[in-house]
C-alpha cells in the first residue's frame, strides 16, 4: 500500500501503520484520516494479519488535529461534513486487536486515537494531554469520554480543563497505558506483543476483545451474559479442540484459526 501520510508494512502475521507527517508532528488532516481508514480496512480484510500496531515518530505519536485545516470551519461546516465522525473512528470498529505504540507527544486527537486502540504501550518519553481548551474548543474525538473511563473523573476533568500533560509514569500509574518501555525499544516490544497476540486463535482473540469492550458499555449482569455466550461459542471451533488437546498431551498447539 502506498500512502502520502502513512508508512505501512506487513511483518508476518502483524501489520504496522506509522503516522508520517513529520512537518506537522503527525497532526491529523483529512487526508491522513482517510488514509488511516483505508489502511485499517485493508489489514482487517487480510486473512494473514492477526494484530495491528499504530505508531508515530520518536518525537510525536501525533500532536492532534491540524489546526490550520479546521480553524475556518463554521458550526454548519463541521455539522454537514460530520467532522471527525466521517473518517476518524475506524480504529474503534476494527475487530482485530490494535496496539498503540506511543513515543513523544500524544496530544488532543493523538491522545484520542491512542485511546481508541485496545491498549497503549508507552515509551518513557511519552506525554499525553487534551489541550483543546487552550485554543477555545473541547476534545471532540472521545477525549472527555474515554479519558474519564480510563483515569477517573477528577484527573480527566483537570486535564481537559487546564490542558495539563501527563507523563508516561503518571499515565501508567492511573491506568491509561498498559506499561512503559524505553523509547529505543518501543517498536521492537510492540511487535513482540503483537506477534504473541496474532499467534493466538483468531476467533478467541477477536471475541475476547469484544468481551472486554462490552465491560465499558453494559451493566455487569449484561456484560457477564455476553461473555458467557461468546465463551460457549468458542467450543464450536477447531482451535478450542486443538488447544485443549495440546494442553492435555503436553505439546505446543497448532492453531488454524478455524
Amino acid at each position: 500500500m502506498a500512502f502520502s501520510t502513512l508508512i505501512t508494512e506487513k511483518d508476518g502475521n502483524i501489520a504496522l501503520i506509522k503516522l508520517n507527517r513529520p512537518e506537522a508532528m503527525n497532526a491529523f488532516n483529512h487526508q491522513l484520516m482517510d488514509e488511516l481508514t483505508e489502511a485499517i480496512d485493508k489489514f482487517e480484510a487480510d486473512p494473514e494479519i492477526g494484530c495491528l500496531i499504530i505508531t508515530g515518530s520518536s518525537k510525536a505519536f501525533a500532536a492532534g488535529a491540524d489546526i490550520k485545516e479546521m480553524q475556518e470551519l463554521s458550526y454548519m461546516d463541521a455539522y454537514y461534513r460530520d467532522f471527525i465522525t466521517s473518517n476518524w473512528e475506524r480504529t474503534t470498529r476494527c475487530r482485530k486487536p490494535v496496539i498503540a505504540a506511543v513515543s513523544g507527544y500524544a496530544l488532543g486527537g493523538g491522545c484520542e486515537l491512542a485511546m481508541m486502540c485496545d491498549f497503549i504501550l508507552a515509551a518513557d518519553n511519552a506525554k499525553f494531554g487534551q489541550p483543546e481548551i487552550t485554543i477555545g474548543v473541547s476534545p471532540g474525538a472521545g477525549g472527555t469520554q474515554r479519558l474519564t473511563r480510563f483515569v477517573g473523573k477528577s484527573k480527566a476533568m483537570e486535564m481537559c480543563l487546564t490542558g495539563r500533560m501527563m507523563d508516561a509514569k503518571e499515565a501508567e500509574r492511573c491506568g491509561l497505558v498498559s506499561r512503559i518501555v524505553t523509547a529505543d525499544n518501543l517498536l521492537e516490544e510492540a511487535k513482540s506483543v503483537a506477534k504473541k497476540i496474532a499467534g493466538m486463535p483468531r476467533a478467541a482473540a477477536m471475541m475476547t476483545k469484544e468481551m472486554v469492550n462490552a465491560a465499558y458499555e453494559t451493566p455487569l449482569s449484561h456484560g457477564v451474559r455476553f461473555e458467557r455466550r461468546l465463551f460457549h461459542s468458542l467450543f464450536g471451533t477447531e482451535d478450542q479442540q486443538e488447544g485443549m488437546n495440546a494442553f492435555v498431551e503436553k505439546r505446543t498447539p497448532h492453531f488454524k484459526n478455524k
